[in-house]
């Protein structure tokens, strides 16, 4: 009798066991899912943030007329706010990457009030650099 009572605790104690093992797993793979999906929206972001900062900054270097030069500050105002929502997922998601996240921000940030198309270029090359990086470190911490 007793033995089938120690197998019968033994089978419940191992159900038991396996199921939160697989519950944490469980866990683990919503909040590396949640993770990689907040530093995709953000290297999004950043891209079209860049292209519209271009854009942007390149009209203005080039004396563009004022009309086209103001839908253009328009659209880069719409892409550093959608840049946003990302970032503060990140920040709260990945706390360790919230450094690099922000120098990326930043660098997408720095295109603005280019002092000629070379640096305009520089600053570009600055962001795009800063964007890879964070994904390397995203790479390495998921």
């Amino acid at each position: 009798m007793w033995a089938s009572m120690i197998a019968v605790a033994g089978t419940l104690l191992g159900s038991i066991t396996a199921y939160f093992l697989q519950q944490r797993g469980s866990d683990r793979a919503a909040l590396r899912r949640d993770r990689l999906t907040a530093v995709s929206a953000l290297t999004v972001a950043l891209a079209d943030h860049r292209r519209a900062m271009w854009v942007r900054e390149e009209l203005r270097l080039s004396g563009a007329d004022a009309t086209i030069y103001d839908a253009a500050r328009r659209e880069s105002h719409t892409t550093r706010s959608a840049i946003t929502a990302p970032l503060a997922t990140l920040s709260i998601l990945a706390p360790g990457l919230a450094g690099v996240a922000q120098d990326a921000v930043d660098a997408a940030y720095g295109l603005r009030g280019a002092e000629s198309p070379q640096a305009l270029n520089a600053a570009r090359e600055v962001a795009i650099a800063a964007c890879e990086r964070l994904v390397r470190e995203s790479s390495k911490t998921f």
